[in-house]
């Protein structure tokens, strides 16, 4: 199983739009540092849709250095079955088995089609852990329940957890060594008060310490002092774009991260001004930033 604090790292680009893939391998090691049990390069927060795959493979081929390297998981981000199973195979040369797929976007279908998908991709890949990305609003696909358990029944050593960010599932799916991790920190404590595992979300990228102590004191049967504030944060982030708020908060850091590719883009200076007011009227700043 997986499980923790995990988050969806941000991909950093250079001025040109190229992914600089050292780059975005420090910053994920830092989120580690910082407390995330685990990262997943090329969720949607990470730019999955938007960055070549050309680029993606290059990031991969230098992640065996990293003295992290086994708390990754790889987002596929690809519409593409063979380019899934590709970059896949790459990975897994790599050393790296675990995997955050979501279904094709764009096109209409239902369970049975799901199940197709994933069977294409485990045919070729026999060894490697799957974690399905529930996500409709992207993908224009929501899991249910029933196609769910049915991936699980059929390949029950390789489809191993769900990020949920439809939040149809969570509370609802239980499966005996799966993993339920829902896709904000909103739902973070109420989830492993059901049984979740844990949380793979955005915006762990600023709060993987409040949330961190939200998941080590629900593990320890400790009085919960950061829930509130950690629920806060996010709210504030959800009033906005994800990727354009987290690349406009860390922008205040690096530069680099008000490099984002169209359509994306950082928020404007009014919207910035009202973001960050926020945040620092509910004393949330950069010293959240650094590991405890």
């Amino acid at each position: 199983m997986i499980n923790g604090i995990y988050a969806a790292t941000l991909s950093v680009l250079d001025t040109n739009l190229a992914l600089n893939t050292e780059k975005t391998i420090k910053y994920a090691e830092n989120l580690i540092d910082r407390g995330c049990h685990g990262i997943v390069f090329f969720g949607s927060t990470g730019q999955s849709q938007l960055i070549s795959l050309g680029e993606k493979i290059q990031l991969i081929n230098l992640l065996p250095k990293s003295n992290h390297r086994d708390k990754f998981i790889i987002g596929t981000g690809l519409n593409s079955l063979s380019d899934n199973i590709n970059l896949m195979k790459i990975a897994k040369s790599n050393g790296f088995n675990k995997f955050l797929v979501m279904p094709p976007a764009y096109y209409k279908y239902d369970d049975k089609d799901v199940i197709n998908f994933y069977s294409k991709i485990i045919d070729e890949i026999k060894e490697c852990k799957i974690i399905l990305y529930n996500f409709e609003k992207l993908s224009g696909y929501k899991f249910s329940i029933e196609c769910v358990k049915e991936l699980v029944r059929i390949f029950p050593d390789q489809i191993v957890g769900v990020k949920d960010s439809s939040y149809n599932l969570y509370e609802n799916l239980k499966i005996d060594n799966f993993s339920v991790m829902p896709g904000s920190e909103l739902k973070l404590l109420k989830g492993l008060e059901l049984g979740c595992s844990g949380i793979i979300t955005a915006t762990t990228n600023v709060t993987s310490i409040l949330a961190r102590d939200v998941y080590d004191k629900f593990q320890s049967k400790s009085q919960q002092n950061s829930n509130q504030k950690l629920c806060l944060v996010r709210s504030i982030f959800d009033k906005f774009n994800l990727i354009s708020g987290l690349h406009t908060f860390m922008s205040q850091v690096d530069d680099d991260f008000t490099n984002l590719l169209p359509p994306l883009k950082i928020l404007n200076d009014n919207e910035k001004k009202i973001f960050l007011d926020e945040l620092h009227k509910h004393n949330f700043d950069f010293k959240h930033l650094k590991a405890a």
